[in-house]
């Protein structure tokens, strides 16, 4: 299966508490088709201090299913759909539906 959506890519939350959001996908979970985006679906987690780290309240980002994000298009901003092409020199590239643009990485 080809990869939509990938660590380090800019991405739009479409649905949910978060909607509207934007930032970075910090780490992807195929096995559970969910992501994690950074400053999104944060919760806080209540910890005991153990050793050198303190305890306290620490914001942690917890996943979010990839349905309810979208690729942010690198020319307008907005979220876009992906697809895929294939340049010269057969090498395969993701593609911004919104504006055909190729998308880097």
């Amino acid at each position: 299966m080809a990869a939509k959506i990938k660590k380090g890519d800019k991405v739009v939350v479409i649905t949910g508490k978060d909607k509207g959001k934007t930032g970075d996908v910090l780490q992807v979970i195929p096995g559970e088709n969910r992501v994690v985006v950074s400053g999104v679906n944060v919760a806080k987690r209540h910890t005991k201090a153990q050793g050198a780290n303190e305890g306290g309240i620490i914001a942690k980002n917890m996943p979010i299913h990839v349905s309810n994000v979208q690729l942010r298009d690198p020319k307008t901003g907005k979220p876009t759909r992906v697809g895929f092409k294939t340049l010269d020199g057969g090498k395969k590239a993701r593609v911004a539906k919104r504006s055909g643009e190729v998308i880097n990485g």
